[in-house]
């Protein structure tokens, strides 16, 4: 597998964020007082051009909190604030006027397409939907769109079923990013391709964000895939933020023990999905705790090797480290100083 291209220099626009997530949560009913809460009390900004990786454990609510940004999932409570405007309290036109400036690629791009539909008119339906240019222009923009993302006019005719796994993505992409859209969540966009593609999928989309200034939520399982394309990298567990920092700090100075376990697995080696997990297994020792039945406390702490009886008793807030060197790095852990002097020390 070639090495994705890393972007480089700082690529965000005005100073201002483009994204506010404040004490988002999502629950589900599951029968009579009986809920699962996904997203708990989730705050996060995102600003203009700028690529926020979240990574973390299948089930632990990376794609809920993606599609309750974008409304897909309505959120039981808090705030999401896109282009100055709160998404939870739009419904009807006005909500899917917003729709034109935040869109989605999906995982599984085979099941995201319409099977009967020819690639150029899939690629053409958000223009339709949004009204953004007349029948005889659509297809224009339509193929000039493909064209960005590497399908030439051959494949204009041809169905989803006759594509590739990335040439699908590829589609995917296309449609996502035809309405020239201000932010895209991309809901681990390469875990269904071959490793082979992979790459080419991740230097395609960091392309395009230089190109057209979009902003991402690149959702991933993997820490090793989201540093070549983030700026910033947030860690979830169990529905909530545990760690936060530029993507550089994130991987040389973890301090969250999740965090840092989850970059062993990674510095250790490039696998597959299924061999992934057993990797960080080993070294995030456990099994991930139900979301139905979270741990009292911090919710890591019965895997966690530096657990006291004040991580069973009080659950740590989001709080930053070293709040007067301007530094932008979050955790959330009762030891994590301890933690850093620790490996400041073995390092020595």
């Amino acid at each position: 597998m070639n090495e994705p291209e890393k972007a480089h220099g700082d690529t965000r626009g005005g100073a201002g964020p483009l994204l506010s997530v404040e004490a988002l949560e999502v629950r589900f009913a599951l029968g009579r007082n009986r809920f699962l809460t996904a997203v708990d009390r989730v705050s996060l900004e995102l600003r203009e051009r700028e690529t926020l990786g979240l990574v973390g454990e299948s089930g632990c609510g990376k794609s809920s909190l993606g599609r309750a940004i974008l409304q897909l999932i309505r959120p039981t409570s808090g705030k999401v604030c896109f282009l100055g405007r709160d998404l939870t309290q739009l419904s009807g036109p006005p909500l899917r006027a917003m729709r034109r400036h935040m869109q989605i690629v999906f995982q599984d791009p085979r099941g995201s397409l319409n099977p009967r539909w020819k690639v150029r008119r899939i690629v053409e339906e958000p223009l339709r939907v949004h009204r953004l240019a007349g029948r005889s222009k659509r297809s224009g923009i339509a193929r000039e769109m493909l064209a960005q993302v590497g399908l030439d006019e051959t494949y204009d005719d041809q169905r989803p079923a006759q594509l590739s796994g990335g040439q699908q993505q590829r589609v995917g992409i296309a449609r996502a990013l035809v309405t020239h859209p201000k932010l895209v969540v991309c809901d681990e966009p390469v875990s269904s391709l071959d490793v082979s593609i992979q790459a080419q999928v991740i230097n395609l989309l960091q392309d395009l964000k230089e190109r057209m200034g979009v902003a991402y939520l690149f959702i991933a399982h993997n820490l090793g895939v989201v540093r070549y394309l983030s700026d910033r990298v947030a860690v979830m567990y169990l529905g909530r933020i545990v760690e936060m920092a530029p993507w550089e700090q994130l991987f040389t100075e973890p301090l969250h023990p999740y965090t840092r376990g989850l970059l062993a697995s990674v510095l250790r080696a490039d696998l597959g999905a299924r061999a992934h997990l057993q990797t960080v297994q080993r070294f995030v020792p456990g099994d991930v705790p139900s979301l139905l039945n979270p741990p009292q406390g911090c919710r890591y702490h019965p895997r966690c090797p530096y657990a006291a009886q004040r991580c069973r008793d009080e659950s740590p807030s989001l709080e930053k480290v070293d709040a007067t060197s301007g530094k932008d790095h979050w955790v959330s852990c009762h030891y994590w100083q301890e933690i850093r002097s620790a490996a400041s020390g073995s390092s020595a």
